[in-house]
């Protein structure tokens, strides 16, 4: 359990989070805000997650000032960012009696999400559409999985130009202080977990 909590609807006044829309150079389309995503309905209905810890913004600030230097014309788009704990829950009762748990942090633990450290981003493209990476975002596959980009690209499940794609991001957070995971091409993480679980406020 950590030491700090704070209700989601105060977060605005709470020193250590900035709001995304206030972060030049990226996009936010918050996918868990509407009925685009695996649970098919809205799950933070008036609640304001747009928000990410400070440090997360500042990387997420570094990030999007690397891609345009490295690939101008593209923007980073926020899929997910904060991630209240009481949503955490419904996501993870949502896969309740499936083998697709492995992509939701179990609440007992807590998500990195819930502390606005982490992030799930994508591409978009020059034309403003979202890059092609493979998979769609939040498709519980292996094809989505970072640990067998190989594998897919030599059956020719993943192609050259959508494995680009995912490196591209890749490197722009990574560079910026990030670390991914092994399934999800979309998650990025801002420092060690469980020194984030120990130590930093989580957002109920």
């Amino acid at each position: 359990m950590p030491n700090r909590l704070i209700r989601c609807e105060d977060i605005a006044s709470h020193p250590d989070f900035r709001h995304l829309p206030a972060l030049p150079g990226i996009a936010v389309d918050l996918r868990y805000a509407g009925t685009d995503n695996f649970v098919g309905r809205n799950l933070y209905g008036a609640l304001d997650c747009a928000w990410l810890h400070r440090l997360a913004a500042e990387g997420l600030e570094r990030a999007a000032a690397l891609l345009q230097r490295r690939a101008p014309g593209h923007r980073l788009l926020v899929l997910d960012a904060l991630r209240p704990h009481r949503v955490q829950l419904q996501l993870w009762d949502h896969l309740e009696g499936t083998d697709l748990r492995q992509y939701v942090a179990d609440p007992a633990r807590g998500s990195i999400h819930s502390f606005g450290m982490a992030l799930d981003a994508t591409l978009l493209g020059p034309d403003g559409r979202e890059a092609d990476m493979g998979t769609g975002y939040d498709e519980m596959t292996e094809l989505s999985h970072p640990q067998h980009e190989q594998r897919f690209l030599a059956t020719g499940e993943l192609s050259p130009a959508q494995h680009r794609n995912r490196l591209l991001l890749r490197e722009v957070l990574f560079d910026s202080g990030f670390q991914g995971i092994a399934n999800e091409w979309w998650h990025f993480d801002m420092l060690d977990r469980q020194l984030v679980r120990d130590t930093f406020t989580r957002v109920e």
